[in-house]
């Protein structure tokens, strides 16, 4: 598995967790707002770190953190997924995917064996706009699709969140995707912020209060809408 990143203590990426987050190299996705550029298209320049310096570090903070992130990139991409988490299973941490959907099977068996405590997918946005909204022309949507439907059908924790950015994402959008995901329990909007390390030009945040019209669009199809990031 490639790493290359590590955030020792992070307080808001797991709900409430204070966790570590580990962060693997590699995307199948070409989002041209994603702020992680290094880890997706140049991981030359990210950290290089190997699951034992990894796993060493967090046996030293059994006791001091609840629980680890892994993130990416696209965790599911890497193989050793499924060894390196029950490694970490076995020191006692509570553990959350990050996840783009795009690899349904290694989902359902992390979830099936009981692997994750809570599971957070990327929408990146209406069914209609995927493709452009991933920079990948004629992205097919069946696997996202189905990782959507098992977190929708499992016992595990999950939630759904969508990156809001100009000029990819409208209130159309909001409801589409709603109407798609309806009856999921946690949607989250996120503000996005430009990192100065994206993989494509021409984004923009949306303002406070547009990011709450776009909520209140959403709102009517979740148990629970929030707003991250304002």
């Amino acid at each position: 598995m490639r790493i290359g990143g590590l955030q020792k203590l992070a307080m808001v990426d797991f709900p409430g967790k204070v966790a570590a987050t580990v962060f693997t190299s590699g995307c199948n996705l070409r989002c041209p707002f994603c702020h992680n550029a290094p880890l997706v298209t140049r991981p030359e320049e990210a950290e290089d770190l190997t699951e034992e310096a990894v796993l060493d570090f967090l046996a030293g903070r059994k006791g001091l953190l609840d629980g680890v992130v892994l993130s990416g990139g696209e965790p599911l991409l890497q193989p050793g997924v499924e060894e390196f988490l029950a490694r970490v299973r076995d020191m006692g941490y509570a553990i959350k995917l990050d996840t783009n959907g795009c690899y349904p099977r290694r989902l359902r068996e992390l979830l099936e064996r009981g692997m994750v405590d809570y599971v957070a997918m990327d929408i990146k946005n209406s069914l209609e706009k995927y493709a452009e909204t991933v920079g990948c022309p004629g992205f097919d949507m069946t696997a996202v699709k189905e990782s959507a439907a098992l977190l929708m059908e499992s016992d595990v924790d999950f939630e759904f969140r969508t990156t809001a950015v100009k000029p990819f994402h409208t209130a159309e959008d909001m409801e589409a995707i709603g109407q798609w995901l309806s009856g999921a329990p946690r949607y989250f909007l996120q503000t996005f912020v430009d990192s100065g390390n994206l993989v494509g030009e021409g984004c923009a945040p949306f303002s406070p209060s547009e990011m709450q019209e776009l909520a209140e669009k959403a709102r009517p199809w979740f148990k629970t809408v929030a707003i991250r990031g304002i």
